[in-house]
């Protein structure tokens, strides 16, 4: 069976091109969020299988909607997305839960690495 997954990012053409890449891939997009707090929403909406974050977002960024995704559901996947150069970000989400980290912009290969190392 397709692995949900929900995607999480502010700019509508990120989202296009990883929805893209995903479903090209053969995973089911359970949905798309524009900002972490529609996330924490659709997540305990949808139950995805894995959710593709974006870090930096208005409303409420990553970091905290993972946190906040986490304390719903322990057992959450979620990958972080995010541009070059925020380690301790990457770090923080890591710490919080993160099951890994894809830097923007990013490859069709390594966004398809990741969510199988994840999910399979």
């Amino acid at each position: 069976m397709a692995k949900n997954i929900l995607i999480c990012d502010d700019a509508a053409f990120m989202r296009m091109m990883i929805k893209d890449i995903l479903t090209k891939n053969g995973y089911n997009i359970a949905g798309e969020a524009e900002n972490g707090m529609v996330a924490v929403d659709k997540y305990k909406e949808t139950s995805p299988d894995l959710v593709l974050m974006d870090i930096t977002m208005p409303e409420m960024d990553g970091i905290q909607a993972l946190k906040k995704i986490k304390e719903s559901d322990p057992n959450a996947s979620v990958i972080m997305c995010s541009a070059m150069g925020q380690q301790a970000m990457v770090i923080e989400a890591i710490q919080s839960g993160a099951k890994d980290f894809i830097v923007k912009p990013f490859q069709a290969e390594r966004v398809i690495e990741a969510v199988k190392k994840v999910v399979g």
